[in-house]
């Protein structure tokens, strides 16, 4: 159990490093309208860029976390299709305010986890984006990078799924060492909803959210 929730903060740490693209000043701004694997590595590089930099993130400011959350992290993810596919079924049982409250809880859970993934990352962490697979033209991809923070340690194999949308590339979902974010988390959502309903998930959330 303590190796496989050492994977999933592993896995929220790459979850942040993927949404922050606009919190650094960097020469070279990530092109969301590039290809998927020169996006994902723009952006993993001037995120560890400013995680190493930042003393207020690494000693688990949450109040700098939320704000990283909020304002840096959704703008380039489609956090709503990653709620919605780990909801499942029960996403379309939901009414639009319900749905809107669920986005919203989950978003608050994974952002007060992110305070003890952020403290992981440390000088000597990096992420090598490996080239891309399959049909140039496809709209919906799987980015695979390997991520080390020591030498002499084995890299952490990292995908990334993501979808071209109208403004360029937003990822949905992302697996470390055969551990999806949305598979992980719909087996839970679907528990809580067929025990409580989906207010009762929402209740949950939030109340993890504030632990």
């Amino acid at each position: 159990m303590k190796s496989r929730t050492n994977l999933f903060f592993k896995l929220l740490f790459m979850y942040c490093v993927l949404g922050l693209s606009h919190v650094a000043r960097a020469q070279v701004t990530p092109n969301p309208n590039a290809a998927p694997n020169d996006f994902v590595q723009q952006v993993a590089d001037q995120v560890l860029t400013v995680l190493k930099a930042d003393s207020k993130v690494r000693a688990g400011d949450t109040a700098r976390v939320n704000q990283i959350v909020d304002d840096l992290i959704l703008p380039n993810v489609n956090f709503e299709k990653t709620t919605r596919l780990a909801a499942g079924r029960y996403w379309r049982q939901a009414t639009p305010e319900q749905q809107a409250a669920l986005v919203k809880a989950f978003r608050g859970t994974l952002g007060r986890s992110y305070s003890g993934a952020f403290t992981r990352v440390d000088d000597a962490t990096n992420v090598k984006v490996l080239p891309m697979r399959g049909e140039t033209d496809a709209t919906d991809v799987v980015v695979k990078s390997q991520v080390t923070q020591r030498a002499n340690t084995q890299p952490i194999g990292l995908d990334y799924r993501l979808e071209k949308t109208p403004q360029g590339w937003k990822i949905y979902d992302l697996n470390v060492e055969n551990i999806w974010l949305i598979e992980n988390y719909r087996s839970q959502f679907a528990q809580q909803i067929s025990q409580n309903g989906i207010d009762g998930l929402i209740q949950a959330l939030n109340q993890r959210a504030q632990q």
